[in-house]
Parts: structure tokens; C-alpha cells; sequence
């Protein structure tokens, strides 16, 4: 990144939606995850985004996440931001703007389209007052709640046609909310479904909604979604990719190989470098993905 200082966060993504590119938006709960998305961002020289739902920042504490990835960006004059991911009322999202976060995800998207865009509203407006410079996201379309391995597709989830979201409905949402960011549903799902094919996404439904709300898209469960649509939904108008499972996934993957290796083995660092290197190859790989051109 050289010796400048780091861009804000709305500077960077409208670099990489000029650049037809997308941010790659990683989850964490821990420190060792943490460590090696930044150290897979950094070998790559491309910015990066963290983020905590309320789960995971109630495990790592909100104001303790904000001063590590604080601190990062500091010490290495680096281009790492944090977002307060899937926040579901406005005292959390109080709890966020407290802390420090860069960005605020408020989902609504199990609301109706009224309390959705009601909320939505609230909420920008209630983030604005208080730290213009915040980014607030909001999301349409219900498309699953856990980041893990599933069975089956989650009930209600926005995968017919006509459960997706529309042009018509983003920019009525947009210009109701005056969010910076919007997240859609257009065939993509949260978690990884075993034994089961990947969620396709439409590519031209995107490019609709793209031209619709003129703000920066946000593409969620990025775990279940191909090489082939990561590609064609950047160039289409995705600007930021949400990984989760994945992550989740590589931490045990490095933990129990770790242990199977060195079964004797009480020292905790030595444990976790197994974890940071499965977490370093699927955040690298996902990255050079996200930064073709």
C-alpha cells in the first residue's frame, strides 16, 4: 500500500467499483482469523474488510474488535475496515457506533417491506447524527441465517424467481433509507449445503439492480457461491463478498490437523498456526477471485 495514508472506507469501494473489483468481506470471532485474513490481505496487497455479527462480537467484544483491527491499520498503514455485520435492532447498532465500527449492516430482510424500510430509515438517520463518516448497509430478501454446513435450504429462503429481489423494490428501498450500501437477494444463500450443488446467482438480476440504486452492491453467502458467478457478479455491479463458512470450516480443519499431528501439544500458538494457514489459503484464493480485471 505503500507509505500514504489508508483511504476511508467509502473512498476504497468506490476505487473498487471504478476498477470493476470487489472487497473481499471476511468474519471472524477470534484472533487467529483475524491474523490470517490480514496477513493473506497484505501478501496481496489489496484492502480488506473484517466483520462480527452479534454472535461473534459478543464473543470477541465489540470494543476489543475495534481496537485490534484499529491497530493493524495503524501499525501497518493498511487498508482494513470492520463491519458490525447482520445487526438486528437499533440498540445494537447503538452498541457499534460506540465502538468504533466503520460500517453497520442493519438486516431487516425477515421484516416486511414497510417495517423493513421504516427501521432501515431509523437507523441511518440515528448513525448520521451521530458519525456522518459510517457506512450503514441494508438488505432485502431473506436468504438464511447460519454460517455453517446445511442440509437443506433454510425455510423461506429467496431462491424462486420471484422471491428475489427486484430493481423496483431496491431503488424504492434505497430512496426511502438513504443507505450507503445495499445488499440483495438474488440467488445466493448463507452457509455451505452438503451434498448438494452451489447456489447459482442472476448475474442479469444483478446488473438491474445496479442500475437502479447507483450505490455500491454487497453480495452475501459467499461460501456457497461459484468461481464462475464471483466473477460475473463483480463485473456486474458487486463492489464487497461476504465469506464466512468458509473461514469456519478452515479453523478446523488447521485445529484438528493440528492436534492429530501433535496430539502432546498444550502451547496454544503452536496449535492455531495450523488454523492460520487453512485460513490463509482460502482468503487468498478468494481475494485473487475478487481482484481479477
Amino acid at each position: 500500500m505503500g507509505e500514504s495514508k489508508p483511504l476511508d472506507l467509502q473512498s476504497v469501494i468506490k476505487s473498487a467499483e471504478g476498477g470493476k473489483v470487489a472487497i473481499g468481506h471476511f468474519n471472524i470471532s477470534d484472533t487467529v482469523a483475524l491474523r490470517a485474513i490480514f496477513e493473506a490481505a497484505r501478501e496481496l496487497k489489496v484492502p480488506v474488510m473484517i466483520g462480527t455479527a452479534e454472535s461473534e462480537r459478543s464473543f470477541i467484544g465489540p470494543q476489543q474488535v475495534v481496537a485490534l483491527v484499529k491497530s493493524l491499520r495503524e501499525e501497518f498503514n493498511y487498508s482494513i475496515f470492520l463491519n458490525a455485520d447482520h445487526t438486528h435492532s437499533l440498540e445494537g447498532v447503538k452498541e457499534a457506533v460506540a465502538a468504533g465500527y466503520d460500517e453497520i449492516l442493519f438486516d431487516g430482510s425477515k421484516l416486511s417491506k414497510e417495517e423493513n424500510i421504516r427501521q432501515t430509515r431509523e437507523v441511518v438517520e440515528y448513525v448520521k447524527s451521530v458519525n456522518p463518516k459510517i457506512l450503514v448497509e441494508g438488505e432485502i430478501g431473506y436468504i438464511g441465517s447460519s454460517s455453517g454446513i446445511l442440509k437443506e435450504i433454510p425455510a423461506g429462503a429467496a431462491i424462486r424467481e420471484e422471491d428475489l429481489t427486484t430493481p423496483e423494490e431496491a431503488k424504492e428501498f434505497v430512496e426511502k433509507t438513504g443507505v450507503d450500501l445495499f445488499a440483495p437477494a438474488v440467488g445466493n444463500l448463507h452457509g455451505i449445503f452438503a451434498n448438494a450443488p452451489k447456489p447459482r446467482l442472476n448475474i442479469e438480476k444483478i446488473r438491474a439492480i445496479k442500475n437502479a440504486v447507483k450505490i455500491p452492491l454487497v453480495l452475501h453467502g459467499g461460501s456457497a457461491t461459484t468461481r464462475e458467478d464471483f466473477v460475473a457478479a463483480i463485473k456486474a455491479g458487486i463492489n464487497i463478498v461476504h465469506i464466512n463458512t468458509d473461514i469456519r470450516v478452515a479453523w478446523r480443519k488447521g485445529l484438528e490437523e493440528a492436534l492429530k499431528e501433535k496430539p502432546d501439544e498444550v502451547a496454544p500458538y503452536r496449535i492455531y498456526e495450523h488454523a492460520v494457514q487453512e485460513i490463509k489459503k482460502v482468503v487468498s484464493e478468494d481475494l485473487k477471485i475478487f481482484n481479477l480485471q
